[in-house]
């Protein structure tokens, strides 16, 4: 069936913690007119209550703890996000969560630790000498208070950070260490040398401690919240070997049709193609270039031929994957 997703948010939402509630009361008028998935924004505790969720803190805090100044993210409560998707599914209407795992903002403490400021530009070129900085890595959730899972994030359990609180420096700090770098290139995108690093904490999925939790907590996420399926955020920065190597496990456990569409962030076909083809075309993408050409098409107006509009388009190559 060709069904019809909605981007159910958008970046300028009003901090007034009701969207969850906004969207169960809306659940019967989106199956009138025909929505049968509905793509939510994260909704995990962020750097605070306006945070539209890519910064995030804690992926167990679901608007359940109070937490960086809230117990509510800024959609809701955890009970009124499990209250809107119960009425989704009522509506015979897929749920389909924003899932961020590329990094971790706004930690509860500092550690120091060996690191080399590399260049904006080319991410293997170290523009300083290595040297011992202090940075934001010591992840505690004290709010929290272990519930759901103790697993304390440290300096160790990431690739890279964007300050050093001894110098006041902003930057990129790749970590050393034992086993310590980038993802393999093969395994990112290529962009600026290596694409791993994007911002706050870059998590480093080559630690298989790191590897456990996000395994566990994947699986906790699904039962608790029910979910039919995951967006996942900004993959092109992720190792694709774990991100294959996770969907795979999510799927052993909650059947193959657990729906996964990954944002990989370029307009180039053949680069989707490709990470298509990694995951043995699994999985959905978002058409980057299709979202490019309507942009175009609005800044054009009648100058825009729509002839053109799917060129070069996922959707033009592949339709079942876009």
């Amino acid at each position: 069936m060709n069904g019809t997703m909605m981007q159910y948010f958008e970046w300028d939402l009003p901090n007034d913690g009701k969207h969850w509630k906004r969207l169960k009361e809306d659940a019967e008028h989106l199956k009138e007119i025909g929505i049968t998935s509905v793509w939510i924004p994260p909704c995990f505790k962020g750097t605070g209550p306006d945070d539209v969720g890519y910064g995030i803190y804690d992926l167990y805090d679901l608007g359940e703890f109070d937490q960086k100044g809230t117990v509510r993210t800024k959609y809701g409560t955890k009970e009124e996000l499990l209250e809107a998707i119960d009425a989704l599914h009522a509506q015979d209407i897929h749920v389909y969560a924003d899932v961020v795992l590329n990094h971790k903002a706004a930690a509860d403490g500092t550690e120091r630790f060996e690191a080399t400021p590399v260049s904006q530009d080319n991410r293997h070129e170290a523009i300083d000498e290595t040297r011992e900085i202090e940075s934001w890595t010591h992840f505690t959730f004290p709010g929290r208070a272990g519930k759901y899972s103790d697993f304390e994030w440290h300096w160790y359990y990431f690739s890279g950070v964007s300050e050093d609180t001894i110098s006041g420096e902003q930057g990129i700090y790749r970590i050393e260490g034992e086993g310590k770098g980038w993802a393999p290139d093969e395994h990112v995108s290529n962009e600026f040398g290596n694409f791993d690093y994007l911002m706050f904490s870059d998590i480093d999925y080559s630690h298989p401690d790191v590897v456990e939790e996000t395994k566990k907590w994947i699986h906790w996420f699904i039962e608790e919240t029910n979910i039919d399926g995951i967006r996942l955020d900004a993959v092109k920065h992720i190792d694709n070997q774990f991100m294959r190597e996770l969907i795979e496990d999510v799927r052993e456990v909650h059947g193959e049709d657990f729906f996964f569409v990954a944002e990989y962030w370029h307009q180039r076909y053949k680069d989707l193609e490709d990470y298509l083809e990694e995951h043995d075309y699994s999985i959905s993408m978002m058409d980057v270039r299709f979202h490019y050409a309507l942009h175009e098409a609005s800044k054009q107006h009648s100058d825009f031929d729509l002839r053109r509009l799917l060129d070069g388009t996922l959707y033009k190559s592949n339709a079942e994957q876009a």
